[in-house]
């Protein structure tokens, strides 16, 4: 009897919908995510929100996600690199580097200055037995490994005063990144914006929270049709249960590895 092994792939279903705040006030949605599976079964994700005091904030998060991206998947992330946490720690630091100088190019040609595009900057580079993120601001990154443990591989990243956060542009903002690298066997993976952080993390603990998380990570695991998937995404981070608890931006990225 023949039998084909299937192949273990990534499933991703991503969105990213204005908030109603900025519906009502007829302005542009601040938030980008972007995404690519390379070879090896690496998947790399990058969300970003744009900063709603910056003029330029969508034209920012844009470029920060597709820049860091582009980067990711010319370099050549081998079983040899997803195994030296140092090399993990040099890809991210270095992709937000080049993010951030997309950015300050990109004012300079604009005659602009680099905190009119002022962006957070989520990146994640998951495999199926190591995940490590970077994250410059607001939102979160969570993993779920085989046992079913969820663990937030980041915290909001909040200023000296409250609603301030830190941007790509800011000052020193790569050297103070937030670096986590989480070495299990990956399941699942979701990265999110600020808009969605009070719904999905325990703020007092700093845990995911698991009503929220859990179904998610199933939808996604049997998402056999990609758009009608994040057709139904949108639906979700557009209803009344999400919309009533925020007004904000939103954007989710979620992630299954498993069968096909």
């Amino acid at each position: 009897m023949n039998t084909s092994k299937q192949i273990s792939q990534w499933r991703i279903v991503a969105a990213s919908v204005c908030g109603t705040s900025h519906v009502k006030n007829q302005q542009l949605c601040q938030d980008a995510h972007h995404w690519q599976v390379l070879a090896n079964n690496v998947l790399v994700i990058a969300a970003a929100d744009g900063a709603g005091s910056a003029k330029l904030g969508k034209v920012g998060s844009m470029i920060a996600v597709e820049t860091a991206i582009e980067h990711l998947s010319m370099q050549e992330i081998t079983n040899d690199a997803l195994a030296n946490d140092n090399v993990l720690r040099y890809l991210l630091t270095n992709t937000m580097l080049v993010a951030r100088k997309a950015i300050e190019m990109e004012a300079d040609a604009g005659e602009n200055q680099p905190q009119d595009l002022a962006t957070t900057l989520i990146l994640m580079i998951a495999a199926p037995k190591i995940v490590a993120v970077a994250q410059i601001g607001d939102g979160v990154a969570v993993g779920k490994n085989s046992m079913g443990h969820l663990i937030a591989l980041t915290t909001p990243s909040s200023g000296e005063y409250i609603n301030e956060t830190t941007f790509l542009t800011s000052p020193g903002a790569v050297e103070t990144a937030q670096i986590k690298l989480w070495r299990e066997d990956i399941v699942n993976v979701g990265v999110l914006t600020d808009g969605l952080q009070m719904l999905a993390l325990n703020m007092i603990v700093g845990e995911p929270h698991k009503p929220f998380f859990l179904p998610l990570f199933e939808f996604v695991a049997n998402a056999e049709d990609r758009t009608l998937a994040k057709e139904h995404l949108q639906r979700f981070l557009s209803s009344e249960k999400i919309t009533q608890r925020t007004d904000d931006d939103l954007t989710l990225v979620l992630a299954a590895f498993g069968n096909p």
